[in-house]
């Protein structure tokens, strides 16, 4: 950011860091607020603590259903690691690698292995296994845990947790879709694809949004607190849809923190005000205000893309991390 000296950030001012040295895969709050990074060489850093959570990469991680964190690995297990460190073996799949992750406050996880999304209840026993025409490609709970729904090649499947007969609503669009995120009101699924596009489905009609124009694939998508607008990445800027006033097709999206010529690669979105944080290929992390576009600068560009964003629940501390282990949050609590 022009102008900007590395003391006008954020970080300087009311933030902490940490050097792992390794691909950051998800800095993830916990349901109590407690912050964990989960880490491509199979550890999850909990402050001081190292988890040897996986013989193997992390392939995915959040925060589980009633504290801790979740996380799944190229070793065919999905792994719960507790605050103190302490690692649990949830699942073990065999060889296959536990591509994706969920969970709900409720209880409910799931975790995708090949094709299968398998959803297991608080015990951590499957409860049911959920196949698809391809492998899964992203997973995501509804607000009220009792949708999954599951990205594959040719759109995306909807399942009711809770049925006494597992049979999909199809949402069908040609090509491969990954991320998958519900509408915070349950009425839209959106994901991203392997081409540089998103699509979505309307769920009340079927109605499709498709959404284009990205110079570089969506890793990262995330709706805003009251599900007004969807932040992506993949461009040059922080792109906005806007899902009221009949949703986003024939309205151009608003775009935020743009012109440095520098790819967004992941946004979050605030969990109460519509703000949406972002980070950079080159490192940088910002915030960005959706109503007026100001711009409040987070974390300085250090040469290696940012991976991951998260909020904890309160919207107080936004941690970060990057491809070569640089990671840390910054604490907006503080005066």
């Amino acid at each position: 950011m022009a102008g900007v000296t590395e003391a006008d950030f954020l970080l300087a001012q009311r933030g902490a860091t940490q050097e792992f040295g390794g691909w950051v895969v998800a800095a993830i709050f916990d349901r109590a607020g407690r912050l964990g990074f989960a880490l491509a060489d199979g550890t999850l850093r909990i402050g001081d603590i190292t988890a040897e959570a996986h013989d193997g990469a992390i392939l995915s991680a959040c925060a589980d259903a009633k504290g801790g964190f979740l996380t799944g690995g190229d070793d065919g297990r999905l792994v719960h690691t507790a605050p103190d460190g302490t690692v649990t073996q949830i699942q073990k799949f065999g060889s296959k690698w536990v591509d994706h992750v969920a969970a709900h406050a409720s209880g409910v996880r799931a975790a995708s292995v090949g094709k299968f999304a398998h959803v297991l209840d608080e015990s951590g026993k499957v409860m049911k296994s959920l196949p698809h025409p391809s492998s899964v490609g992203g997973l995501a709970f509804d607000a009220k845990g009792k949708r999954l729904a599951v990205s594959h090649y040719g759109g995306a499947s909807l399942w009711f947790v809770a049925a006494k007969e597992d049979k999909p609503k199809l949402l069908e669009w040609k090509g491969s879709h990954h991320a998958i995120a519900f509408s915070p009101d349950g009425t839209h699924v959106v994901t991203a694809m392997q081409e540089t596009a998103l699509h979505g489905w309307r769920l009340a009609d079927g109605q499709h949004m498709r959404m284009s124009g990205y110079p570089a694939k969506t890793h990262s998508i995330s709706f805003s607190s009251r599900g007004r607008w969807l932040a992506t990445s993949g461009a040059e800027s922080v792109v906005l849809w806007p899902f009221f006033g009949g949703g986003p097709m024939g309205k151009a999206p608003t775009e935020l923190a743009g012109g440095d010529e520098v790819l967004c690669s992941a946004v979050a979105c605030h969990p109460q005000h519509e703000v949406v944080a972002a980070g950079f290929s080159d490192g940088m992390v910002l915030m960005a205000e959706v109503a007026s576009g100001k711009v409040v600068p987070v974390a300085p560009p250090r040469d290696s893309a940012i991976t991951t964003l998260a909020w904890d629940a309160a919207g107080t501390r936004l941690a970060f991390g990057t491809e070569a282990g640089f990671a840390g949050f910054v604490d907006l609590s503080q005066r």
